[in-house]
C-alpha cells in the first residue's frame, strides 16, 4: 500500500542520546513522518491535550513512550491516556529499558498497544510502524466525501 500521508509520531523520552537516535531513525526512514519530542510526562499530557505551548499541535496518530520519565512517570501517563475518551484510541508503544516481568504486566494491563525493550534497533522498528501505518490509515480512513 502506498503512503498517501504523514504519520504523526509523539516521542516521549527524556535521555538525549535515545531521542536522537529515534529522531535519527525515522529521518532516514522512508516512511512519511512528522515526529515531535517531549522529555517528560507533564509535557506529553499537555501535548496530547493541546495545552499551554502546544495549543496548535496535531493529534498524534501514535505514541512512543519511556516508562521512566522526570516530574510525571510513563506509567501514570499511559494511564491518563487510556482513561481519557479523546485519548484512549491512540496506540501506545512502550519503549524503555525496562524488561522486568511485572513492568510488562502492568503497562499491558493499562492498555499499551505494545511494549519494546531498548536498546532498540531502530531500522527494523521503523518497519514495523510502516506496516502498523498501513494497516491503521486503511482501517480508519473514510471514504471520500464523509470527512
Amino acid at each position: 500500500m502506498e503512503q498517501t500521508r504523514s504519520v504523526h509520531i509523539l516521542l516521549v523520552e527524556d535521555s538525549p542520546t535515545d531521542a536522537g537516535l529515534a529522531m535519527e531513525a525515522f529521518k532516514d526512514s522512508k516512511l512519511l513522518n512528522n515526529l515531535a519530542h517531549v522529555e517528560d510526562g507533564t509535557q506529553a499530557i499537555s501535548y496530547l491535550r493541546r495545552e499551554n505551548q502546544y495549543s496548535d499541535a496535531p493529534r498524534p496518530d501514535l505514541v512512543l513512550l519511556d516508562l521512566n520519565l522526570p516530574t510525571k512517570g510513563g506509567r501514570e501517563v499511559l494511564k491518563e491516556i487510556k482513561a481519557d475518551p479523546d485519548l484512549k484510541d491512540i496506540p501506545v508503544i512502550v519503549l524503555t529499558t525496562s524488561d522486568d516481568d511485572q513492568d510488562i504486566l502492568n503497562s499491558y494491563e493499562l492498555h499499551a498497544n505494545c511494549y519494546i525493550t531498548k536498546p532498540v534497533d531502530f531500522e527494523k522498528f521503523v518497519q514495523i510502524v510502516r506496516q502498523i501505518q498501513d494497516f491503521w490509515f486503511s482501517v480508519v480512513t473514510l471514504p471520500t466525501g464523509l470527512k
